[in-house]
Parts: C-alpha cells; sequence; structure tokens
C-alpha cells in the first residue's frame, strides 16, 4: 500500500490552489472546464511532450461523486479556449457541484503522474493515497453540506486517464483518500494568520482578540467572528455575493462597447490588477482604456461589500480589526480603503501582496492537515508505547 501524501487543496471559485507533500510541489489551475471529445485535434501533434501539461489538461475522470460520470473534459487554461467552457456559477454551492470535484481530483492526479515516489504500475496506472485538506463557504458548512461531501470523497476510489495531455498520455491515476477534513474557510483564515507551516504560533498578539475575518471570494462573501480561539457559528454569516457576477458585468461591456471578446473571468481579473498597463486592453491593435467600466462596476460592488461589513461590526461592535482574505479582497481593495477612509474608518487590514491573500486558503489547509497528520502519528505512537508497557507489566 502507498504511503498516504498529504494534499492541501483550495477550490477556489476563479482558480485551484494546491498544496502537496512538504510543500515541494504546488499548482494553481484556473477553475474552468469543458466537455470535450477524447481525441481533441493538436497542430504539431509530434511536439506535444514539449509543450507544459498544465496548459493542456484533457482528461477523463471515472469517480462515483460526480452525476456526470466518466466524462471527457478540458480543464484550466486549455478550457478557457473552448467556446462550452463553464465557470461556477452564481447562487451555487460549491460541494454540489461536479465541476468542485473534477477540478480537485485533477489537480491530485497531476500531483501524483508528478510525483518520482509512485511507480507506475500494469497498463500505465498509478495507485495514490492522499490525506486531504480542503474546505467549504462557512454558510454550506452550516448548512451541513460538508458532510455530504467529505463522504462523498472517502468512500470511492476516483480515477483520472490523461488523453491528449503533453508527457502523460496514456496515463491513468487512482485515488484513494485515507482521510478527509473540509475546514470552514474563515477559520481556515484566521489559523493561517495565527500559525506558520511548522505549527508554530505566530501573531501572538491575535490569540485573544476578537476579530472578523472577512473572505470574498468568487460566488460568496463569508464574514467569520472569531472569539476565544474559535468561530462563533452564530455569530458568522455567508452570503450569495462574490465578484464573479461584476467580473462578468465587465466581460460583457467590454464586449458589447468594444466588441472584444474575452475568453473567461480570469481575464478580466488579469486586467484589473496587473502591474502593467491596469484597466488596459488591445482593440483592433490599440492600447484602450477601460477603466470607465472596471471602476463603475467594481465601486457598486465594493459598496455592497462594505455595507456586510458595517452590519457585522454592528453586531459585534467589541471586534478590534477585520482581515480581508481572498481572491475578491485582492480585486476590490483600493475601492474598500477608499469607502473606509470617507465613511465609518474601520480599523480593517489588506494583505499588500495580494499573492498572500490568493493563497491564503491553500496555506491554511496546508497547516490544519499537517496538524491532523501528526497528532494521528503521535496518538498512535502513544498507544503503542501504552501497549507495550501494559505487556512488559504482565511479563514481570
Amino acid at each position: 500500500m502507498n504511503k498516504s501524501r498529504i494534499a492541501a487543496i483550495d477550490v477556489g471559485n476563479d482558480a485551484l490552489k494546491a498544496n502537496f507533500g512538504k510543500l515541494e510541489n504546488e499548482l494553481y489551475i484556473p477553475n474552468v472546464i469543458a466537455r470535450d471529445m477524447e481525441d481533441r485535434p493538436v497542430i504539431g501533434i509530434e511536439e506535444l511532450d514539449e509543450k507544459d501539461p498544465l496548459d493542456n489538461i484533457h482528461i477523463r475522470v471515472h469517480s462515483p461523486a460526480l452525476e456526470e460520470n466518466n466524462a471527457v473534459y478540458r480543464v484550466g487554461n486549455l478550457a478557457t479556449k473552448s467556446n462550452n467552457s463553464t465557470e461556477l456559477d452564481p447562487g451555487s454551492s460549491k460541494s454540489e457541484e461536479d465541476q468542485t470535484i473534477v477540478m480537485l481530483i485533477a489537480s491530485l492526479a497531476l500531483d501524483a503522474v508528478s510525483n518520482g515516489e509512485l511507480k507506475t504500475g500494469r497498463n500505465d496506472v498509478i495507485d495514490a493515497n492522499y490525506t486531504l485538506g480542503t474546505g467549504l463557504p462557512l454558510r454550506e458548512v452550516k448548512e451541513g453540506k460538508d458532510v455530504g461531501y467529505r463522504s462523498q470523497l472517502l468512500g470511492s476510489v476516483h480515477q483520472v486517464e490523461f488523453l491528449v495531455t503533453p508527457k502523460y498520455q496514456g496515463k491513468k491515476v487512482n485515488i484513494k483518500f485515507d482521510e478527509v477534513k473540509v475546514y470552514p474557510e474563515g477559520f481556515a483564515a484566521y489559523v493561517n494568520l495565527i500559525m506558520d507551516n511548522d505549527r508554530n504560533v505566530i501573531n501572538k498578539e491575535l490569540i485573544d482578540k476578537q476579530i472578523l475575518i472577512q473572505d470574498i471570494g468568487g460566488l460568496s462573501t463569508d464574514i467569520a467572528v472569531i472569539r476565544n480561539r474559535n468561530v462563533d457559528d452564530d455569530k458568522a454569516q455567508g452570503f450569495n455575493l462574490g465578484v464573479a457576477e461584476s467580473l462578468e458585468e465587465i466581460r460583457e461591456e467590454i464586449r458589447t462597447k468594444h466588441g472584444v471578446e474575452l475568453d473567461s473571468r480570469r481575464d478580466v481579473v488579469d486586467i484589473i490588477t496587473r502591474k502593467n498597463d491596469r484597466h488596459h486592453i488591445m482593440v483592433r491593435g490599440s492600447r484602450t482604456n477601460v477603466h470607465d467600466i472596471t471602476d463603475r462596476i467594481l465601486l457598486e460592488l465594493a459598496k455592497k461589500e462594505y455595507r456586510y461589513l458595517r452590519n457585522v461590526w454592528a453586531k459585534n461592535s467589541q471586534s478590534e480589526i477585520c482581515y480581508f482574505v481572498g481572491g475578491g479582497s485582492a480585486v476590490l481593495k483600493e475601492y474598500i480603503k477608499a469607502l473606509n477612509n470617507k465613511l465609518d474608518g474601520f480599523n480593517i487590514e489588506f494583505f499588500e501582496d495580494e499573492n498572500e491573500s490568493i493563497w491564503m486558503m491553500a496555506n491554511a489547509y496546508y497547516k490544519l492537515i499537517s496538524d491532523f497528520v501528526a497528532k494521528s502519528i503521535k496518538d498512535t505512537k502513544d498507544t503503542k508505547d501504552t501497549k507495550e508497557e501494559k505487556t512488559a507489566e504482565k511479563a514481570k
């Protein structure tokens, strides 16, 4: 039996972020899939293996957890080039979407085929065992959807077959979970603030404070109220509002006004957040400013997010600070800061490193699942030592 490998996966609405093993492998894959045919045509097929597998993920997924089993998909960057690509819709539940499972299992298979310790068996099949840490929005956890999501993953063997994918074509990966931990996203963000990768406490001044964490994602916003080192389940709130709808609105307005078709919401995020030529696109070869479109739509969204903050803070008046996390926070940071300076002046904090905010959940799941594994090993050792001591006593 293969040794269980740690996987910490944040299936974000914009992109999947994942850490594996002892942090020797990480993956970032846009959360876009498209149904496809088994023999997709490739120009320059003889050069396929020189291409990047992450840009050409083409797989068949077999899993009892899926409604549409045994289907063929393009995943990530390759899917954005398809005219039938799908992203998660506003109002959907992450735990109930096939797309979430497809993305998660695809990332595990990609880790498995690149892991030199796992040997390919007969018929190019790799067997891979994982101990998984992942999460769901607070709203879904409060509704109990984490239980069904976890059992779907735990109780089955999930297979990914790589089709026309560079380097991995023809390989199959059988994935089994030895354990699955599903964490509420708000609590995970808190853990990331107070614990480093070696599970040492950092930011000790936060431990006994009452703090808020506003996690703005693609489809939802969670505001966790942390007191006594735990999420206050009664006070925590989840809202069916994220940046996805606004990104679609920007995408549509750019198409209508400038005749430019952007492949996905990921392209809109890039226009808004990139370092150079921010808020600009190319229109018939000319650099064109779209700041009027992005500004108006994002400011409206920021006002709604700020209203959530104001309402939750009013009901939790002894909160000392609110941390904004998640990919949506990186998009709305300047707008929310401006509103706060003009209006209430709450004590709020953003992560200046946008990458840190985007990777916060995946990093938190890694810390949590690593801590679980370390404690399990210790408990097993303690139990073994106790049994040996009792055996030694009887022998006397």
